[in-house]
Order: C-alpha cells, then sequence, then structure tokens
C-alpha cells in the first residue's frame, strides 16, 4: 500500500496511541494538517509554539504518556526552544515534530529554514531529521520509545516538506514496547549492606526526587517509608510522592524548604537518596550538605550518581524496581522497627517542627499570599492538579498546599521558566476533563504566556488562574531586598493589565480580591464556575517567602523572618 508520509505520519501516531496533539500550523506543514483535517486526532491550536510544548509537558506530567507537538519550521521551530529545555531538564516524556523546508533547499538559507537539529542538541535527550519517506514511520516509533524509557526526555524530530509529501509502500510497524518491570532480584551485596544500614542508623531520611513520580515508584516509597519509620522529604519535582497529611513528611528541603527537613537532612545519620539529582537548591553548601551521614543514591541515570554529592553506596536502577527489590529484602529479613525505637530522632524532629513551623504572620487588613493557598488547598480538600508559574508563587505552592498524591503538583523545576504554569494548566486539563486544575501564577509570570487563556477559552478547557498579584517580580525583588539593600532594579510591575477585564476580553470570567475576608468568596466563586477563569488576589507587596537559605550557604543557617516565628 502506497502513502504519502504525511498520511503514514497520522498513521504513526495513533499506532502509538496519540489522541491529542498540541501544536500551530505553517507553510511547510500544511500536507500534515490536510491529513489532521480527516483523522480523529485532538488538535488544540495554541497561540504561541513555547505554549504549545508547556501543554504536551503538563499533560505528559498529569498523565504519565509521552505528550506530542507539532510546530512548523525557522520561527515556529525555535520558539519551542525554552519549552524542550524546560522539559530535558526535568526529564518530562515528549516529542516534539517541526516541519522543515525541502531536502533539497536545507543548507542554503532558505525561507523560514532554521537548524532545529542542531539548535536543540544539548536540550533533547535525542533528535531526528528524517531525510527520506521509507524511514519516517520507524523513527517516529524510535522517537516515543526513547522519550519515554530509561531516564525521560524529549526528542525532537524535524520533517522536510518533501518527505511529507513523498509516497512509499507502507506496511505498519508495531510501536516498540517498553520492557515491563522485572521482579525483584535476589538480594544484592549492595541491598544488603543498605539493610544494615538502616538498621544500624538512628537518625535516617529519604530524600526523594522526581524520579519517584517519574517511575510511577509512590506505592512502594510509601511501602519502604512505614516499614523502616524513616522521615521523608521530597524536592520540589517530587512533591505528591509521599502524602503530605502523614506523620513522616518533612516537607520539602532546600533554599526554601522546612526548617524541620533542612535539620534533620543535617543531622541525620543515614541519607536515602531515591531518584533525585542534588540540586544545588536542594543541597546548599556541598561541603556541610549530610556531612554526619552514610549516604545511599539510587537513580536511572548513572550520571546522576557522584556527579554532586560523593555517595557511600551508589545504585544505578529504576526507582521503582529498587525499591521493590528493598521492599522485599526488609521482608524477607523480617526487619521491623518501632517509633518508640526511633523516639530520640522524632523527638528532635518534632521540636524543630514545634520551634519553627511553617508559618506566616496573618493579617487583616491585606490579603496574605501564602492565606490564599491555603484557603484553596482547604476549599479543594487537596484534590486539585496544581501547576504553577515560577517565582514567590510557586514556593509558596510549595510550601503550603498540601499534596497527598503523585501527578498533582505540576511545575517547572529545573530551569524554572516563568510562563510554564497556564499552558502546563491547559495540558493537564486536556488529560483529565473531569479534575480541578489550578494555575498558581504571580503577575509577572501570567503575562508569559497568557495569550494561552484564547486557547483555553476556544476549547472550552476550564482552567482556574489564581494570580498572586504584588506589583513585583516577587523572587528577584526579595533577592534585592535581602541581598542589595533593598535596591528594586527594574523589578516594578506597577503598569500591569487589569486582568479582570483581560478575562473578559478573551471571553472568560475575571474576579478580584482586594481585602482578605474577599478571599474565600473569590475562590469559591471562581472554582465553581464552568470555564476558564483568572482571579486577582491583590496580596501584600513586600511579602517574601521564608525560609530562605543564601545562595551558596548550608542549608541549616536559614534566614526565617519574622512571619516564621509564632
Amino acid at each position: 500500500m502506497k502513502l504519502k508520509g504525511a498520511e503514514i505520519f497520522i498513521r504513526a501516531l495513533k499506532q502509538e496511541g496519540i489522541q491529542t496533539v498540541f501544536g500551530y500550523p505553517g507553510g511547510v506543514l500544511l500536507d500534515i494538517y490536510d491529513e489532521l483535517y480527516r483523522s480523529d486526532i485532538t488538535h488544540i491550536l495554541v497561540r504561541h509554539e513555547q505554549g504549545a510544548v508547556h501543554a504536551a509537558d503538563g499533560y505528559a506530567r498529569a498523565s504519565g504518556k509521552v505528550g506530542v507537538v507539532l510546530v512548523t519550521s525557522g520561527p515556529g521551530a525555535t520558539n519551542t526552544v525554552t519549552g524542550i529545555a524546560n522539559a530535558y531538564l526535568d526529564s518530562i516524556p515528549i516529542v516534539v515534530f517541526t516541519g522543515q523546508v525541502p531536502t533539497a533547499l536545507i543548507g542554503t538559507d532558505a525561507f523560514q529554514e532554521a537548524d532545529i537539529v542542531g539548535i536543540t542538541r544539548p536540550c533533547t535527550k535525542h533528535n531526528f531529521q528524517v531525510r527520506r519517506v521509507d524511514e519516517l514511520a520507524r523513527t517516529i516509533h524510535e522517537a516515543f520509545h526513547i522519550a519515554r524509557s530509561g531516564r525521560p526526555g524529549p526528542v525532537l524530530v524535524d520533517l522536510p516538506k518533501d518527505v511529507m509529501q513523498a509516497t512509499t509502500d507502507y506496511e505498519p510497524l508495531p510501536p516498540k514496547e517498553e520492557e515491563p518491570i522485572p521482579p525483584p532480584k535476589p538480594a544484592s551485596g549492595k541491598a544488603l549492606y543498605v539493610h544494615d544500614l538502616i538498621a544500624e542508623s538512628r537518625r535516617p531520611v529519604l530524600l526523594t526526587g522526581g524520579g519517584i513520580v517519574l517511575g510511577r515508584a509512590s506505592e512502594e516509597l510509601r511501602q519502604m517509608a512505614r516499614r523502616t519509620k524513616m522521615p521523608v522529604t521530597s524536592t520540589l519535582m517530587g512533591l505528591g510522592a509521599f502524602p503530605a497529611s502523614d506523620p513522616l513528611w518533612l516537607g520539602m528541603p532546600g533554599m526554601h524548604g522546612t526548617y524541620y527537613a533542612n535539620m534533620a537532612l543535617t543531622n541525620c545519620d543515614l541519607l536515602i537518596a531515591i531518584g533525585c539529582r542534588f540540586d544545588d537548591r536542594v543541597t546548599g553548601s556541598l561541603e556541610t550538605f549530610a556531612r554526619k551521614a552514610k549516604k545511599v543514591h539510587v537513580d536511572v541515570d548513572a550520571s546522576s550518581i557522584n556527579k554532586n554529592v560523593m555517595v557511600d553506596v551508589p545504585i544505578v536502577q529504576d526507582c521503582k524496581e529498587a525499591l521493590r527489590s528493598f521492599n522485599k529484602l526488609l521482608a524477607d529479613q523480617n526487619f521491623t522497627v518501632s517509633y518508640e525505637d526511633r523516639r530520640e530522632w522524632f523527638d528532635m524532629i518534632e521540636e524543630w517542627k514545634r520551634n519553627v513551623p511553617l508559618s506566616y504572620c496573618p493579617s487583616d487588613e491585606v490579603i496574605k499570599p501564602q492565606f490564599v493557598i491555603e484557603t484553596l488547598c482547604n476549599l479543594t480538600k487537596g484534590k486539585a492538579i496544581i501547576t504553577t508559574e515560577v517565582g514567590q508563587n510557586q514556593m509558596w505552592a510549595a510550601q503550603f498546599y498540601k499534596f497527598d498524591e503523585p501527578n498533582m503538583f505540576i511545575s517547572s523545576g529545573g530551569l524554572g521558566t516563568m510562563g510554564f504554569g497556564l499552558p502546563a494548566a491547559i495540558g493537564a486539563q486536556v488529560a483529565f476533563p473531569d479534575k480541578l486544575v489550578v494555575d498558581i501564577a504571580g503577575d509577572g509570570s501570567i503575562q508569559m504566556n497568557i495569550q494561552e487563556l484564547a486557547t483555553a477559552v476556544q476549547y472550552r478547557i476550564p482552567v482556574k488562574v489564581v494570580v498572586l498579584n504584588n506589583g513585583y517580580l516577587g523572587m528577584v525583588r526579595q533577592w534585592q531586598e535581602l541581598f542589595y539593600e533593598k535596591r528594586y532594579s527594574q523589578t516594578d510591575m506597577t503598569y500591569a493589565p487589569d486582568f479582570v477585564k483581560v478575562a473578559e476580553a478573551y471571553g472568560t470570567l475575571g474576579l478580584r480580591a482586594m481585602k482578605p475576608d474577599e478571599a474565600a468568596a473569590t475562590l469559591r466563586k471562581g472554582l465553581e464556575h464552568p470555564g476558564p477563569v483568572i482571579m486577582d488576589f491583590r496580596v501584600a507587596r513586600e511579602e517574601c517567602v521564608y525560609p530562605m537559605v543564601r545562595p551558596g550557604g548550608s542549608i541549616q543557617e536559614m534566614t526565617l523572618g519574622r512571619e516564621m516565628i509564632n
């Protein structure tokens, strides 16, 4: 059967189970878009190509499936680079298809030509340029396999226009199947050593990261923590893998982590890190990070081990497989430990929690951003999918919204991409149409991709946007306050749009709260609205995120601020 490349493209996507594509058309893609017109694949027309990648990213994080992007050549392709780099640093499986000029014109500086393969080589897990139509189906299946296997990540496939128009004999190729996780192996020497370390420790801590969420290892983590009575702290990317309602939960560590998580890491005698990469925002000064502890590091990517923190027991293994092996070994060895056995350690942690809780100074005069998030958490009972923009809004969301399940917190971790939250919320809502999805935003970050509100309105995607509007680029202003003697250079965002009118201009609901006693009613009305909503909360202008560790400082040396002292 002879088919055009564009037809093969659609058939390969359907074989991969793809039901939704986020994209933006252009001249070199017209053959593909003509086939899309006749297919049953849903195409979401975004308003900017960066928005397409963030939406596919949010879709992937929420669903655990591979997100798909389709954009045109030249500026369409280059507009995806920030989103691709964002997915790369957070290990998110997406496949980005870019149109390209005909093969005969590649390298001639043709209209809307860009070397997107060369441009994205540093920030993709792999990329391809398809030069022959008979290679197309195999390349597409290979791209999806690479994106979702091992340590996930973005893959780019560049599609010249003439390849999409060419015909070839087509025989469907089966998608590459993921290898099932094997049953736990017999106890290895390393696993037995880890068992002994746990048995001997008096002050152990589990540090978990995004690898637990991506590896769908949340249940195995919970089993291990509860069997061993090990307190758990999680990086930003791993929030929700261990329930915030569990008494073993310490909260997030690092620059804006809880006091008690940072003190536990500083004073532990055993640190088992699983699925995290010891980012500088987590460790602070490497010289002082968990220096009293024996360290075990489990990660599927060998390059992450001993890269930042030297460890005693390196284990290159899938997180789920490793945790299943640990749990089986602990069961086989009849390992038991009680809270009473670790009483001294838990007493220390409880004292830290009691003396320096995660708190803030409430106000009857001005809306505190933490109060908005606490109220949102109470109204949603912690069941909403939360996306965030980047900055203070992101940190307050991580601190004050309580996540009990994985894949419910979607945020830009490694790259810290402003403008991520709204398109990511759209992607998450497409993945789960019946769930409540809320983007917690700042007034600066939301403007980076606010045009995607039109996408939400067009496709009736009922995302809710909570804008913590302080009239500043808040996190940069905070640093200027603390480290630059309040010289607020270029961080004043007073000249900003009226977000209520912006929402109305896009054809949807806008709400505003000016006083604390208006916050709950505004949230309630916005959450109950059947369509997209922007809720503008005028919050305390110079509120800071605390605790805070000075850049490069030790995580045990935290600036607490008056907001943290009861």
